[in-house]
């Protein structure tokens, strides 16, 4: 098992900037899954929470799952500029709040997003530098169709529908940084967590080393 670095170790003075650790994969492809894995194993890690204008559901928490807003509330929200990103997906708008994520990031914060290959794209665009992107994909149409299936949420008109996202989805691969096949969760969730080790490590985000370097280096 990998030891989560934390944004300090190493040395007292030792800085890293926080990241922006994107997971996206169609409906049922077990981003859920893994997200709420990664989240348990890193302490470091927090989710970034969405706004929505869609009801709330059974068991979820405002505040903990979603900030679930009504319609008016999103656009004011869109128009202040606000949002990172936002999209509208299923007939209600989700978007991510800017908030107190850029002060995380300064302070060696890493955050989890859970979102669509578009609100991807336009995080991208926005923080290019603090964004990692991980999409993770099912094994086969049929087994992603069997997974949805399998909840016993939807109708088969939703489950056909999320089908047809999904396919439409999955043809934006290209656009991540990385791919990973889940046809296991722990070894999907294990090679996740790979990535969000190497990518803590990248030079680009230790920001403490200029410092540390250069003590090393004095002569």
């Amino acid at each position: 098992m990998i030891d989560s670095p934390h944004p300090h170790s190493g040395h007292d003075t030792l800085h890293r900037r926080g990241l922006m650790f994107i997971l996206s994969s169609p409906s049922g492809a077990g981003k859920t899954t893994i997200a709420r894995k990664l989240l348990e194993a890193e302490p470091e890690l927090g989710l970034s929470v969405s706004a929505t204008t869609r009801p709330i559901r059974p068991g979820e928490q405002d505040g903990r799952d979603y900030h679930f807003i009504d319609q008016a509330q999103f656009d004011q929200m869109v128009e202040a500029g606000e949002f990172f990103e936002w999209a509208h997906v299923f007939g209600h708008c989700y978007g991510t709040p800017k908030g107190h994520i850029r002060a995380g990031l300064k302070t060696g914060r890493d955050f989890l997003f859970d979102i669509d290959w578009q609100g991807t794209q336009q995080l991208h665009q926005k923080a290019e530098s603090d964004v990692v992107r991980v999409f993770i994909l099912p094994p086969s149409l049929d087994e992603l169709r069997r997974r949805l299936e399998g909840r016993g949420t939807d109708s088969s008109e939703v489950i056909s529908a999320r089908m047809a996202r999904a396919q439409a989805e999955i043809s934006h691969w290209d656009a991540y940084d990385y791919v990973v096949v889940n046809d296991d969760v722990e070894t999907c969730f294990g090679k996740v967590r790979q990535i969000l080790a190497a990518e803590r490590m990248r030079r680009k985000r230790q920001t403490g080393l200029i410092d540390f370097v250069r003590e090393l280096t004095r002569s």
